[in-house]
């Protein structure tokens, strides 16, 4: 999926009250930047590249596999397919959501 398709899915899954009370960003390199704002009701979810309370970088092809449910987060950590930054308890409760 483009960064487009994936943000869009994003956006699906998170809906407008995720739970998360935080903000968190994915960061694909290359591939672009797809940003959660879910400190506040309604979510939002964009491509603008700020500061967040926690950072997951991974890439493209790897969120889009945890969208879809092939790729289990706890698993994609332990092999290193996904680095968190920042506040840990976010990207817990992330898993919960997606």
């Amino acid at each position: 999926m483009s960064i487009a398709e994936t943000t869009e899915a994003v956006r699906a899954k998170i809906g407008e009250n995720s739970g998360l009370g935080a903000t968190l960003k994915f960061d694909c390199g290359a591939d672009g930047i797809v940003y959660v704002d879910a400190s506040g009701v309604p979510n939002a979810v964009d491509n603008v590249d700020r500061a967040a309370e926690c950072t997951i970088a991974l890439s493209l092809e790897d969120l889009d596999g945890l969208l879809a449910g092939t790729l289990d987060p706890t698993g994609a950590f332990m092999m290193g397919k996904l680095q968190v930054e920042g506040d840990m308890s976010v990207a817990m409760r992330l898993a919960q959501v997606v």
